[in-house]
């Protein structure tokens, strides 16, 4: 079993389509990762819901996923379902993003999510961050595309538990969503948890990954 250590982890970039996307994906990994790492630096952007109450709701919950985090976040105001017809100004952000430094980590959705937004966005990530560890990220919908992920990250249940809060408490606009509620983050989280003999999990698909044996 190859291991990231968090003191390998310097700098993470988190992309996501939509507010809540980073958090709903990876938010169990942020919430280990910063507290391992205190003042390790966050470069997220999100694509759509900039200038509306979604803006917001990511801004406190990323910050509170992101406890003690160097956080720097863009919010840009793509309309929702609509990645395909702004592909320029979505590729930009990705590029800017990425000229903002090299991060160590960067997580993101995964190929094989059949959201527009989603795909759309996977796609454009490894274009503009060739040569790092690309975490794909899953999200629970209908649609049944959660795949056979890879790699895991381990939760501790304290972390596992605070992350479905953070969840409840920080995207009210979400909560009518059917599919949108702890039992359903939690259930995938004891899932991926079997699969790595761990209590809770977070599951991520990874295209490449380049090995180090020599250091």
């Amino acid at each position: 079993m190859i291991g990231l250590r968090p003191g390998h982890v310097r700098r993470i970039a988190a992309l996501g389509a939509h507010c809540d996307d980073i958090a709903i994906g990876a938010g169990g990994t942020l919430l280990t990762v910063c507290a391992a790492r205190p003042g390790v630096r966050v470069d997220a952007l999100v694509l759509s819901g900039g200038g509306t109450e979604r803006e917001d709701e990511e801004r406190a919950a990323l910050a509170a996923f992101c406890p003690g985090a160097d956080l720097r976040l863009t919010v840009l105001k793509l309309p929702d379902g609509r990645l395909p017809a702004h592909w320029d100004e979505a590729k930009t952000a990705v590029e800017e993003l990425r000229a903002e430094g090299d991060p160590d980590l960067v997580v993101a959705p995964h190929r094989g999510d059949l959201h527009q937004d989603h795909r759309g966005l996977a796609e454009l990530v490894p274009t503009a961050f060739r040569d790092h560890l690309v975490l794909g990220y899953e999200i629970v919908k209908w649609d049944g595309d959660l795949g056979r992920p890879s790699v895991y990250q381990p939760l501790t249940p304290g972390v596992a538990k605070e992350k479905v809060a953070l969840l409840q408490s920080h995207y009210p606009s979400q909560r009518h969503r059917p599919w949108y509620d702890p039992e359903a983050f939690l259930g995938l989280a004891r899932i991926r948890g079997i699969e790595c003999h761990a209590r809770y999990a977070e599951a991520f698909h990874v295209d490449k990954l380049t090995l180090d044996l020599e250091n």
